[in-house]
């Protein structure tokens, strides 16, 4: 043991430098850091109360716990409502959030719409110190800012984890542009992980009569209908209305909703008024697959269609294959 009240100021700077030489040889390390956290989860817990919202909380970190533990990840900590976790390969640990966004709808697809899990995502690349349990460093910081940066239902990653990609995961990911992080000194490029088929899951809608092109928000229901405001609350995702006020009460309050599936997206009519998907009559209650190019009809009075990238190349398409299906 050594004994520090006798060591000069020179002695201690040398044994201060031997400490941190020995403790990133030992500790630090590249790793991959997630950070999931719950959208809305304050007015959920408001509204439901605790023990609801913390069965939709626990719900959240079994989903990441079971796709990061297949991805050779884990959980680090999961305090709040959000859930971080490491891996020690950036294409694994992709392959693991894609595991838990998928999870996470099919488990959606058995809830009601107020209770289902909405969370956002943000990724960085860079080193830590770990002890195996403990993960800190200013990487850890980044990531957690990273995630605010997030859209509702997306994925945000640095650009430390896109050059970690082969060209397969990079022609998946799109420029968001510098952002300031809060409490971080540096600017940091962010880029999105859009890891879904366009095709089967379309990003926008089209309304030909009033010309509006509308992206569909990232949620796995989303509601279509002419109710706009009841009780301050907005009650559609997409408000439904046609240039004459006459026709638009031909729309019901709520007319439809899409619904993400693990598969793509599926549409379910929730009025008795006449609803049509490519020419065909659906019924009331019933559930219908669409995908970019489907054209929907409503009440008779506003055609819709869904639409994806213009032209999606032949690389996009192979790289989320291969996202999906790592054994390929």
């Amino acid at each position: 043991m050594i004994d520090l009240s006798t060591l000069g100021m020179t002695e201690i700077v040398r044994l201060q430098n031997q400490l941190q030489q020995e403790l990133r040889r030992r500790f630090e390390r590249s790793l991959l850091m997630a950070f999931s956290d719950i959208v809305g989860s304050t007015p959920y817990f408001a509204r439901f109360g605790d023990a609801v919202g913390r069965q939709l909380h626990q719900l959240h970190v079994d989903l990441v716990g079971q796709a990061a533990g297949d991805a050779q990840g884990r959980i680090v900590d999961a305090v709040g409502d959000g859930v971080f976790c490491v891996f020690p390969d950036a294409e694994a640990g992709v392959r693991g959030i894609v595991a838990f966004e998928q999870a996470m709808a099919r488990e959606n697809a058995t809830r009601a719409r107020e209770h289902q899990l909405a969370v956002r995502i943000g990724l960085h690349w860079g080193s830590v110190l770990t002890d195996g349990k403990v993960v800190t460093g200013d990487s850890v910081h980044v990531a957690a800012r990273v995630a605010r940066c997030a859209e509702p239902g997306g994925v945000c990653l640095t650009r430390q984890v896109f050059l970690e990609f082969g060209p397969q995961l990079r022609v998946l990911c799109h420029p968001i542009g510098m952002r300031e992080l809060k409490g971080v000194t540096q600017p940091f490029d962010l880029l999105e992980l859009d890891w879904r088929d366009p095709l089967t899951f379309p990003r926008r809608v089209l309304i030909e009569e009033t010309e509006q092109q509308i992206a569909l928000p990232q949620k796995d229901i989303v509601s279509f209908g002419r109710l706009h405001e009841p009780d301050g609350a907005r009650a559609n995702d997409i408000v439904l209305f046609h240039p004459d006020p006459a026709r638009t009460r031909q729309i019901s309050r709520w007319h439809f909703e899409l619904r993400r599936a693990p598969d793509g997206l599926r549409l379910r009519t929730l009025s008795d008024g006449v609803t049509t998907v490519d020419g065909e009559p659906v019924g009331k209650g019933v559930d219908v697959p669409v995908k970019s190019g489907s054209r929907i009809v409503v009440a008779n009075t506003l055609t819709l269609r869904l639409a994806g990238p213009a032209h999606p190349s032949a690389d996009d398409e192979n790289s989320r294959t291969m996202l999906l299906d790592p054994a390929r």
